[in-house]
């Protein structure tokens, strides 16, 4: 069972994904950037798939390509938020989707789900695909666990998340001048690594990087920010920022401007991808919870 606080944060998280979809699409750079890359590890492996659940998929701008790869297989995107699957209606339950709905080369369907609960069969999808969705659940071995539920022995999951390096300017320009911000936590490359292992992943391959974006005022920075996601902190600041605050943390972010006065924003990218293997024993089944969060 899911604790109630970490639910509250999921919904929160949720509601914030409904409110910023409509913009999200005009500032996915990093997102489009980081499925390039996906996608770059993913023409190197050679896994055989009927079924391929894209999490996080929002309105599926992985789709074509992962049924490009994946020739014949049925496609399954499932996001938390109606609004960036571009759907509305309840979540389709598994037993809907395989007894009512007739399977066919290049089938597709959208599922409204969480990632720690999806409404999938054990065992029942051969690879699992998610861009850029992990680091904004609260409790992220939770989704790992249940992608090793839904995954065949032999399965692939591969997967990006923000690193802890992400947005460091803009922390560091927040640390200066708002004392009650509350930045979200990433998760660490070898933590996310030990997950795996915990979930039943054979011998996983974790690597990070670094990718920047450049913007020429700092509010185009913010809006770049506000629109990706939410922060699913229970302690975040409640009310507005004061006029008085906000052009302190603009002025923050000019004063980091490069010399032809181009304002940087790093991000942290964090790749991993394992397959599942064969339970040790019929009742073989670690979730084990992140041990370093660095805010």
């Amino acid at each position: 069972m899911i604790p109630a606080r970490v639910d509250a944060n999921i919904q929160t998280v949720r509601q914030q994904f409904q409110m910023r979809a409509a913009r999200f699409a005009a500032h996915d750079a990093i997102v489009r950037e980081v499925a390039s890359r996906l996608f770059e590890r993913l023409a190197y492996m050679r896994q055989p798939a009927t079924r391929v659940v894209d999490l996080g998929c929002g309105r599926g701008a992985c789709r074509d390509m992962l049924q490009r790869h994946f020739a014949s297989a049925q496609w399954l995107g499932i996001d938390l938020s109606e609004a960036m699957l571009g759907a509305r209606g309840r979540a389709r339950i598994w037993s809907e989707l395989l007894g009512r709905w007739p399977w066919r080369s290049h089938a597709a369907a959208r599922i409204c789900a969480s990632g720690e609960h999806l409404p999938l069969a054990d065992g029942a999808v051969d690879v699992v695909f998610s861009n850029l969705m992990l680091h904004w659940h609260p409790q992220p071995h939770l989704v790992i666990a249940e992608i090793a539920r839904v995954l065949r022995t032999g399965g692939l999951v591969l997967f990006s998340s923000y690193g802890p390096d992400t947005c460091k300017e803009l922390r560091a320009a927040c640390q200066s001048t708002l004392a009650a911000a509350r930045p979200m936590p990433f998760v660490d490359m070898h933590d996310l690594g030990d997950m795996l292992i915990a979930a039943g992943f054979e011998t996983p391959v974790m690597e990070a990087e670094i990718v920047r974006l450049s913007f020429g005022e700092p509010r185009k920075l913010l809006e770049e920010v506000r629109a990706l996601g939410g922060n699913p902190r229970s302690d975040r600041s409640p009310a507005l920022v004061s006029g008085v605050r906000a052009r302190a943390l603009l002025a923050a972010l000019q004063a980091q401007a490069d010399e032809q006065g181009h304002i940087h924003l790093s991000f942290e990218i964090v790749i991993g991808h394992g397959w599942k293997r064969a339970l040790r024993s019929a009742t073989e089944r670690i979730v084990a919870p992140p041990r370093r969060l660095r805010k």
